[in-house]
């Protein structure tokens, strides 16, 4: 009688077939594939070897039982647009992707109902934990400490100290920003901002006049708060340059606000940035890369707050929560719109 080799091809071949094929017992083969310490280095071989042939993959879902997980977390965003919740997201899976970690993704639309709804969704699901991405950087409500598995919270820091959240330093950003554009020779700085009912406005104003402190400076003017828009930013720089046409450098709160102060500064003849620089926030590419001259930009490292909130998920999971906050570090992205002064 010929002996089988391994599984017909209408069905996935099982461990069973791989333990049959290496020559070792089941259990033997298991421990080889979850990288055991209990088995030789040449039997791990040979196993992996009729692993590969077999084209196994082991079940997922049966190896996660045993572990007491599934392998799954959500991800709760509150960010329609996906301007912050995408690239946070990102930089989540890159970190869960070498656990081969499932994210199931879900928008609240910053609507506590829904969001209450997709909580009981996602447990219903029975994930291993979530990470909860605010719309800005304000703190928001825990979502309570009865909820039974590991929460991170990413961008929008948790009110509850007992909580870990990750956000990016928004003061440290506008400090940076003011910074370049010092280094880059300009004295008479300006700032236009958007809606002062956010607390990432109102921190990254605070940076700013804290490094023209430092350099026994002020802004000229007090920063101009106002909408997150291009029509924002012609409006205040209209206003702005009537009153101090001296000002050498503008920075914005937003992209899409320099977008709208370069096209002012183009309308009255100023030159960008030989006349007056250009900085904006948030480096969005859809902004940056289409502005002319490209735009100088701080980035918020989004996808770093993604990971590190991934990686105190897991740590979490294992057992080692974590409370308070992290502040992460932004970084300038230097284009055209910022230049020494020649």
């Amino acid at each position: 009688m010929a002996q089988a080799t391994g599984p017909s091809r209408s069905q996935p071949a099982t461990l069973g077939d791989v333990a049959r094929l290496a020559g070792v017992s089941i259990a033997t083969a298991s421990k080889a594939l979850n990288g055991r310490s209990q088995v030789r280095a040449e039997t791990r071989q040979r196993v992996v070897e009729a692993a590969e042939r077999l084209s196994f993959r082991p079940n997922q879902v049966a190896r996660g039982l045993l572990a007491g997980r599934t392998g799954t977390v959500g991800l709760l965003t509150s960010d329609l647009e996906g301007r912050f919740g995408i690239p946070i997201l990102m930089g989540a899976e890159d970190a869960f992707g070498a656990g081969e970690v499932a994210v199931f993704l879900c928008d609240a639309r910053g609507d506590a109902i829904r969001e209450q709804h997709h909580l009981r969704a996602l447990l219903g699901r029975r994930v291993d934990g979530l990470i909860v991405v605010g719309s800005r950087t304000d703190p928001r409500p825990s979502l309570g400490r009865e909820v039974p598995v590991p929460v991170v919270y990413a961008y929008a820091p948790s009110e509850d100290p007992a909580d870990f959240s990750v956000v990016p330093d928004s003061v440290g950003a506008g400090r940076i920003a003011v910074e370049h554009l010092l280094a880059c020779g300009r004295t008479r700085i300006a700032h236009i901002t958007g809606d002062p009912g956010y607390l990432a406005a109102r921190d990254r104003a605070d940076g700013a006049r804290a490094a023209l402190d430092d350099a026994g400076l002020a802004l000229i003017g007090e920063p101009r708060f106002g909408a997150w828009s291009e029509g924002w930013g012609r409006a205040a720089t209209a206003m702005l340059f009537d009153r101090h046409p001296e000002i050498d450098a503008v920075l914005c709160g937003s992209d899409q606000i320099a977008r709208g102060v370069m096209d002012v500064l183009r309308e009255r003849g100023h030159r960008v940035p030989e006349d007056i620089a250009v900085m904006g926030f948030d480096n969005w590419q859809i902004m940056t890369a289409g502005s002319r001259p490209p735009l100088t930009s701080v980035d918020m490292n989004l996808e770093q707050v993604g990971r590190v909130a991934a990686h105190a998920l897991f740590a979490a999971i294992a057992g080692t929560p974590r409370t308070g906050v992290e502040t992460l570090p932004c970084k300038v992205v230097i284009r055209g719109s910022t230049a020494p002064l020649s």
